[in-house]
């Protein structure tokens, strides 16, 4: 008999706004998202973690929290410029 419940996950996020500052009113103060409450949820995926990491840091993105090896890869948070937090990531092998 086979796995009873699938693994499933969301693998990629769109979301289209006509105007940002309008959106992240709507997101923030009519749901009270509050930005994700300050948690990482989004996730950027790196075949190359230090390149991709060393590139980011010249250009000014700021991390949150430095890279770290994992069991699962490499990672690290940065902010984007609207204070969503992102996961940068390598899985390991």
């Amino acid at each position: 008999m086979g796995n009873a419940h699938p693994v499933q996950s969301i693998i990629h996020v769109t979301l289209v706004v006509r105007d940002y500052d309008e959106a992240i009113r709507f997101y923030t103060e009519k749901l009270l998202f509050n930005q994700t409450g300050g948690r990482v949820f989004l996730f950027l995926g790196t075949d190359d973690f230090w390149r991709d990491y060393d590139r980011m840091v010249s250009a000014g993105v700021t991390f949150r929290r430095p890279p770290k090896v994992e069991s699962y890869g490499t990672v690290a948070v940065f902010e984007d410029l609207y204070g969503n937090l992102w996961d940068l990531l390598q899985l390991s092998r």
